[in-house]
């Protein structure tokens, strides 16, 4: 996992201010994340929303093409996160991400040359909610193969965050940057 340098935090802080103020002068109010409904409820745990039970055949979409052209690293992982979202339309969304987070995991995701995965490391995994991990590591492995990576400079892999808001649904962090 690569750190960030102060002034280039500084930088992506100023962003995101500047990203939020524009939000706040909007006229019109913000549209829900996803049209999809808020999962039930389980009886006896009222305001806890139970775990996504996977992806069934109609809320799964249609991936496009695996990766293809990516020019570096930073360019694939962005494309990569897109795939993610793509391939978990009923645990993942792309809208803004409301804190606090539940939990934040991170995962450094190995390819092969081709962009299927090779291995998936835990690099962080939160210290509540634990099961957001593997929903992490599954979203991940529906949106294989991501595309040919043999053109970029070894090694063959890159990192991850997940931030799961509190209905268990995530946001990968490549899209905020």
């Amino acid at each position: 996992m690569h750190c960030i340098e102060p002034s280039v935090r500084s930088a992506l802080s100023l962003r995101w201010c500047l990203m939020v103020a524009l939000l706040a002068g909007c006229s019109s109010p913000m549209p829900p994340i996803s049209s999809a409904p808020a999962p039930a409820q389980r009886a006896g745990s009222p305001g806890k929303s139970p775990a996504p039970t996977g992806v069934t055949a109609s809320s799964r979409s249609v991936l496009p093409a695996p990766i293809g052209n990516a020019r570096n690293w930073d360019e694939y992982r962005l494309l990569a996160a897109q795939r993610i979202v793509d391939a978990n339309p009923a645990t993942a969304h792309t809208g803004v991400v409301i804190e606090p987070l539940l939990a934040i995991p991170v995962l450094e995701i190995e390819l092969n040359g081709n962009g299927s995965v090779r291995a998936i490391k835990v690099m962080r995994e939160p210290s509540q909610a634990k099961d957001t991990t593997q929903i992490a590591i599954d979203a991940v492995r529906r949106a294989a193969p991501f595309g040919d990576v043999s053109r970029l400079p070894k090694p063959w892999r890159f990192n991850e965050v997940f931030l799961f808001g509190d209905d268990r649904r995530f946001k990968p962090r490549s899209l905020d940057l």
